[in-house]
């Protein structure tokens, strides 16, 4: 079963490969939006560091510098295997032990407004990448979540804390699972939280991350909260990178 897949008394059949002579950078930013890529690509003086294959393709990494610090930053995979392997594929390429991690998220309360800031604090494994990098559990800690809270009240950024809901099916988000879900604390669903925490437990990396609230599960129908074309409040919102871009300055310092 998947649930009896975490083995750490065997050595892996294939290892990600850590080079040495690698640029290093004080923390690495991803993100899941097209629209923030180019964005960012428009907005920073961008330099393109390294890169690595998938079978889709290539994934540049760059590098931003900020007030002094230097960021690598790349467009990173929907859902939990590709996600979880651009990180194992990008300790080949660049030198850091902190990740940070931004994108949108469904939400699970009604009473949570559209593009709020979410920060969670424990995710539902409900994905597989993860058994194999911890023991089998329902909830995974979200490590840094404090450390994320105390960054959004310094700033005066909006946010609320919760567990979130790590799944690998968006389509078999039933009614039912839901409602467990919500009763058991969750404001948010998404693809990849509870796969990525267990990787860099696993890896001895840091984890930071943060969502934004979007579509709607709590309403008697599916609500996207969204007009055709807005990326305001949404997961494309670029105003969210310059949040973590600043998160990341904050604990890279």
């Amino acid at each position: 079963m998947i649930t009896d897949s975490f083995d750490n008394c065997s050595e892996a059949i294939i290892n990600p490969k850590i080079k040495a002579d690698v640029p290093e950078v004080d923390a690495c930013i991803l993100t899941f939006s097209h629209v923030i890529e180019k964005s960012v690509l428009a907005s920073f003086p961008c330099e393109e560091i390294a890169s690595f294959w998938f079978a889709t393709g290539n994934t540049p990494l760059y590098r931003i510098d900020y007030k002094g610090k230097k960021f690598a930053f790349y467009k990173t995979y929907v859902g939990a295997p590709a996600c979880v392997g651009t990180v194992e594929d990008s300790l080949a390429e660049i030198k850091t032990n902190k990740y940070l991690v931004f994108g949108g998220a469904g939400c699970l309360n009604k009473e949570i407004a559209h593009g709020k800031v979410m920060v969670p604090t424990e995710a539902y494994r409900d994905e597989g990448t993860s058994y194999h990098y911890a023991p089998a559990k329902d909830y995974i800690t979200i490590k840094n979540a404090d450390v994320v809270a105390r960054f959004m009240e310094e700033n005066g950024i909006p946010y609320v804390k919760g567990k979130t809901w790590t799944t690998d099916s968006f389509y078999r988000e039933t009614v039912n699972n839901f409602k467990k879900r919500k009763e058991e604390g969750c404001i948010s669903v998404e693809m990849e939280c509870a796969a990525l925490q267990a990787m860099c437990d696993f890896r001895g990396l840091e984890f930071y991350t943060f969502f934004t609230s979007g579509d709607l599960l709590d309403a008697p129908q599916w609500d996207e909260r969204r007009k055709a074309g807005e990326e305001k409040g949404t997961q494309h919102d670029v105003g969210h990178f310059d949040i973590a871009l600043e998160l990341a300055y904050a604990i890279a310092s």
